[in-house]
């Protein structure tokens, strides 16, 4: 599911944009759609009103002249004839007066239409003592049923299946049951295709305008982590980014690039210092050296001189710790099993108990002279401690994995982590033939830092200490 979903700010934004929008338009789609059903409801009922109302009038004038009549012929009045209403019949402008309500038994009313209709007979001074109300097909409708002709013209022209509104009122005078058919208002067609359409216009401009303002945003964005990228790679290559955007980035690459020149200023000093360290610390250990010759006592000659070499070297390796996050050397394309071959021919001209496995070819960019310095590194400390050290290069997955193998005591696990710190060393002593300065670890890990990589160090269970410098392969 992670991988379906955009990871940038432009793609997040406007996927938000487009769901937040998209459930706008459903809401207003179903809003607009009971406002559409209300509407038809409501103009049926106004008919039904209507008819009642006006069919009530004509039937009262009819009644009233047929009173008249059957009194001029001394007939009794309609009300003293007991089967008056025993039949229905249909009385004008479609009005039907019956002696039952015409729902059927079970039949599901509509209390909302029901509601509706006795409001307006109420406006209207109308008098009923109940109102019922359905909805079926007129082709289910029992008096279209009974009626063929009536029904064959309903099937001919779809209206069979049309629903309608049976309405049926209860007469406050006793009068029996007036009862309506009305015809619901047909759906307005086009009603979905408008919505979408309008969905698709809203999502084109919205989109289009968001795309803009976003992208004036995320561009000074990408290219800002690009210089950020750049620059904890090569920190003396200091570059003054153009201030684009909205007035909250400008201040933020204003801010980026004042970063930027003050650490490069400060890398400069740091360089200067380097050098005058260097230069004012290694001409007296050069005049001492020269001057030990002169001693007539071989052995405290010696000590002295030995003295003199752990300085320079434990020297040696803080200017080269202090370099590493500027190095000057520049990436080269290099086949990392004849790099490890070298360094480890080196170790057997020397007698040294190295041991290489055969090592498949791998090539990538590396800054050789640091990582042979950090291998070298590795291979020492294994050999100070494990007496002999097995290296090996292989590929597990994207990465390609250097590893130094010795069978000493190992390191306790819980100072794994604090032997990767400067000055940190599993023996006490100074002396360089026993542990040295404790920079070696140290200056590996920040050499495998600098291509990228890691250094981890892990107890083998057989025994003795394994040291895995990973560099990726992408």
């Amino acid at each position: 599911m992670k991988r379906l979903l955009p990871n940038s700010l432009l793609g997040q934004v406007l996927l938000v944009t487009a769901i937040g929008l998209l459930i706008g338009q459903v809401v207003a789609g179903v809003m607009l759609y009971r406002a559409s059903e209300q509407r038809r409801e409501a103009g049926a009922v106004n008919q039904i009103a209507a008819r009642v109302v006006s069919a009530d009038q004509v039937i009262s004038e009819r009644r009233a002249l047929r009173e008249a009549m059957r009194a001029e012929r001394g007939l009794p009045p309609l009300s003293e004839t007991p089967d008056r209403v025993r039949r229905p019949r249909v009385r004008a402008g479609g009005v039907e007066q019956r002696a039952a309500s015409p729902l059927s038994p079970g039949e599901q009313r509509q209390p909302r239409i029901e509601a509706a209709l006795e409001g307006i007979f109420k406006e209207q001074g109308f008098a009923s003592s109940q109102i019922v109300a359905a909805i079926r097909r007129a082709g289910d409708d029992p008096e279209i049923a009974v009626r063929p002709r009536l029904r064959e013209r309903l099937d001919a022209n779809g209206w069979a299946k049309r629903q309608i509104i049976v309405a049926g009122i209860e007469r406050a005078d006793g009068q029996g049951w007036t009862v309506v058919r009305q015809p619901l208002p047909g759906r307005p067609s086009g009603v979905v295709g408008t919505i979408v359409v309008q969905t698709l216009v809203i999502f084109a401009v919205l989109f289009a305008l968001l795309y803009f303002v976003l992208r004036r945003m995320t561009r000074p964005l990408a290219q800002l982590t690009t210089r950020v990228s750049d620059f904890s790679e090569n920190p003396d290559q200091a570059i003054r980014l153009e201030e684009r955007g909205p007035a909250d980035m400008r201040r933020l690459i204003a801010a980026h690039n004042a970063m930027e020149m003050r650490i490069a200023s400060l890398i400069d000093e740091k360089d200067v210092m380097l050098g005058a360290i260097g230069h004012d610390l290694k001409t007296p250990l050069a005049a001492l050296r020269v001057r030990i010759e002169s001693v007539q006592d071989d052995v405290n000659r010696s000590k002295m001189a030995q003295s003199i070499e752990d300085i320079t070297r434990t020297l040696d390796d803080i200017l080269e710790l202090a370099r590493v996050g500027r190095p000057g050397e520049q990436l080269e394309s290099t086949d990392l099993s004849a790099l490890i071959a070298s360094v480890a021919a080196e170790y057997e001209d020397m007698g040294r108990p190295v041991v290489v496995a055969d090592n498949p070819r791998i090539a990538l960019p590396l800054r050789p002279t640091l990582l042979r310095r950090a291998v070298r590194n590795l291979i020492d400390n294994a050999l100070r401690y494990g007496k002999t050290a097995a290296v090996s290069v292989n590929q597990k997955g994207s990465d390609a994995i250097i590893c130094i193998e010795d069978e000493g005591p190992g390191i306790p696990a819980q100072q794994i982590s604090a032997m990767l710190e400067p000055f940190q060393r599993g023996e006490a002593s100074r002396n360089r033939k026993t542990g040295g300065a404790g920079l070696g670890l140290t200056l590996a890990r920040a050499i495998a830092e600098q291509h990228g990589g890691l250094l981890t160090l892990t107890n083998r269970p057989e025994g003795g200490l394994r040291a895995e410098i990973r560099l990726s392969l992408a």
